[in-house]
């Protein structure tokens, strides 16, 4: 069974309005200091943030990790507001305090992004656990990469999750490299999905170059976790086509294999399916493509006109 079209439909929208953001932050992080601090891309990895995200309800809590660009696009974050924080400008998300790397949401439920690799896990299964002790029918959703699949939170973060039955998605974004290390330097077992028997609960492996399969995963994984049968663990294997920053030249990525995964982009996949099964139009590409380019221009436009935050504003929303 495949997703409603409507759903296709908002899948591709986000990919595309997902690449077409970070295109353009890519540009404008050629300019000297136009965009303060590390930025970091999810390119060739938007089918997992949009299928996912498709799958969840608005009540749903998010917490991502440092590529979050995507996951915050996806879960409905207006794009102004995320590049204007990008910029650190007062209109952001958080102020301009957060940055591209801090950036939290609440009015989408996106609860926070963590830089701390495997940081958001713990944080995740905390937030699952009061979505269970007040009886809430939300879920929570963590995204992490492989490299935190390795740290000591996730398997306090799983455990807990499994004994408490907590309903909580952890998705694991695989997308080879974890920094500059490949995932075969750092991890010895083929898949992280198969991780999951150790805490009780299923792990499942997905391309995560799908959307429509992230999505049908994503959406199973979900009805699990809400219905009271708890979590689950989801490994999308997907690429990260660009460096771990935007200072990464890649030198020790292959270049073959950059461009092999490039013919594997999500993008033209789920676009050139929708076409092919008379889902999709030529005319309705164009105009989605029109759409998603006005609003990453005007979120550019308003970032660029967009005051600083004054120095005295640093010790505002500030708790002790």
């Amino acid at each position: 069974m495949q997703p409603s079209k409507e759903k296709q439909l908002e899948m591709l929208r986000s990919m595309l309005l997902t690449r077409r953001f970070e295109d353009r932050l890519t540009e404008l992080c050629q300019v000297q200091g136009k965009v303060p601090g590390m930025m970091i891309l999810c390119t060739g990895q938007e089918a997992v943030s949009s299928g996912v995200c498709a799958a969840l309800a608005r009540e749903d809590v998010i917490v991502p990790n440092h590529r979050s660009h995507g996951h915050l696009l996806a879960k409905g974050a207006d794009p102004r507001a995320v590049m204007a924080e990008c910029f650190g400008k007062r209109t952001g998300c958080n102020k301009g305090k957060s940055g591209t790397l801090h950036i939290a949401a609440p009015e989408v439920n996106a609860l926070c992004t963590t830089t701390v690799v495997g940081g958001g896990l713990p944080i995740a299964a905390g937030t699952a656990f009061a979505q269970k002790y007040r009886e809430e029918k939300s879920v929570t959703v963590c995204f992490f990469g492989d490299g935190a699949a390795d740290e000591g939170s996730f398997h306090e973060a799983l455990n807990l999750a499994g004994l408490w039955n907590l309903p909580i998605l952890f998705v694991c974004e695989n997308n080879v490299y974890a920094g500059a290390q490949r995932f075969e330097e750092h991890t010895r077992v083929r898949n992280v999905a198969d991780r999951a028997v150790s805490y009780g609960f299923p792990g499942e492996v997905v391309d995560g170059n799908d959307a429509r399969a992230v999505y049908l995963a994503a959406r199973k994984a979900r009805d699990r976790a809400a219905s009271g049968l708890g979590p689950t663990l989801i490994e999308c294997k997907t690429y990260r086509c660009r460096g771990h920053g935007e200072a990464d030249h890649q030198l020790y990525q292959p270049k073959e294999e950059i461009a092999l995964w490039k013919e594997r982009c999500p993008i033209p996949r789920l676009k050139g399916q929708m076409l092919s099964e008379g889902l999709l139009s030529g005319e309705e590409v164009e105009a989605i493509d029109a759409e998603v380019s006005a609003l990453v221009e005007d979120a550019v436009r308003f970032a660029e006109e967009s005051p600083w935050p004054e120095p005295e504003e640093a010790l505002d929303d500030v708790y002790v």
